[in-house]
């Protein structure tokens, strides 16, 4: 099979090329049909990743956050027009304690391996996951950030203690946002600070019981557990409040990247026996909990249409180019584009 791959060759500059595709039992072709822009995708598409990082990954299709339909199963499993997510983490091997998306063998879409920018895409059968009819294809389409949102819960899951009475989320971005609704639907029982640098941000979260612009913290405000959503170098001050405001051996889970090393106050986090977890992109495992608590909570799928900033469809290189300046521009939610090439 004959595939049109649309491939990131320098910063802002996009190439259509063709590549032959092999597909076999265990291979799905799909038709990509909406997909998002994160943050890591407007890095390579400014140039703003180390020019080492740059030679040694481009050319390279972007966006990792995205769905299709299917458009040739070889066994027979999924009908053809089946929408499906699909999951950019990549395993090539199995550990029996390392989950996938953090075995240093695996792939991922949109970093060294082509993205979802192509005519079709040939995934794994494992690599994706059917959706429900009835999900809104814009929201659908960054299914995988709240798959990343799962997955930051599902690691205070298992590194917390009993004090579940308030979790606080530092960030007020677009993945403070889908963390926070989903702690609704995990920790209902909570109450939910957020902190955020903006107060036009901070309103769009009217379902937190409470949210605190990041210098107007109460002195004596302490919360059970906590996320930083926050990444760049902003991290490095959320970091510092969490460590300020957790309560003595309260966990803090950490999900926002940064390009440079940011320093935390060990001193502090010793003396408080504070427990620090990294958390880093997602499995199939994440997928499926977040499909099953979409399924389950049209709230949270309402709440998540906030999200959407802007949609736009794209036809051409042109569109493409057109479509990442927009979304440097965009001041809320995800940039989702229709993919129509």
């Amino acid at each position: 099979m004959l595939n049109q791959v649309y491939r990131l060759v320098s910063a802002r500059q996009f190439e259509v090329q063709t590549v032959a595709e092999a597909v076999v039992t265990d291979e799905l072709v799909v038709r990509p049909r909406y997909l998002s822009v994160c943050h890591a995708d407007q890095r390579y598409f400014t140039g703003q990743r180390p020019d080492a990082i740059l030679r040694q990954k481009l050319p390279m299709a972007l966006i990792h956050e995205g769905i299709g339909t299917v458009v040739h199963d070889p066994a027979g499993e999924l009908a053809v027009g089946t929408t499906v997510a699909i999951i950019p983490n990549t395993p090539t091997q199995h550990d029996p304690i390392i989950n996938e998306n953090y075995l240093p063998s695996s792939k991922f879409r949109s970093s060294g391996f082509d993205g979802i920018m192509q005519e079709y895409v040939v995934l794994q059968r494992d690599r994706v996951l059917p959706l429900p009819a009835d999900f809104n294809a814009p929201v659908s389409a960054f299914i995988e950030m709240v798959s990343v949102g799962v997955q930051g819960l599902s690691r205070l899951e298992t590194v917390m203690d009993a004090d579940q009475r308030v979790i606080g989320i530092w960030g007020d971005g677009n993945l403070g946002y889908i963390t926070a609704t989903l702690v609704k639907q995990i920790f209902p029982d909570s109450q939910l600070v957020i902190f955020g640098r903006h107060r036009s941000k901070l309103d769009y979260f009217s379902f937190a019981d409470k949210t605190v612009l990041v210098d107007q913290i109460p002195r004596d405000l302490v919360v059970s557990q906590a996320l930083e959503c926050t990444g760049g170098r902003g991290s490095e001050a959320a970091i510092s409040q969490i460590v300020k405001h957790l309560r003595p051996m309260g966990s803090a889970v950490l999900m926002g990247v940064s390009e440079e090393p940011v320093a935390i106050d060990t001193r502090s986090v010793l003396a408080r026996g504070i427990t620090l977890r990294g958390v880093s992109r997602s499995g199939r495992a994440d997928f499926e909990r977040a499909v099953a608590i979409l399924k389950a909570s049209p709230v949270t799928r309402e709440r998540l249409q906030n999200l959407v900033g802007f949609t736009r469809k794209v036809r051409t290189i042109q569109d493409i180019v057109a479509f990442f300046e927009h979304d440097l521009t965009n001041y809320w939610g995800k940039a989702v584009m229709e993919w129509d090439v």
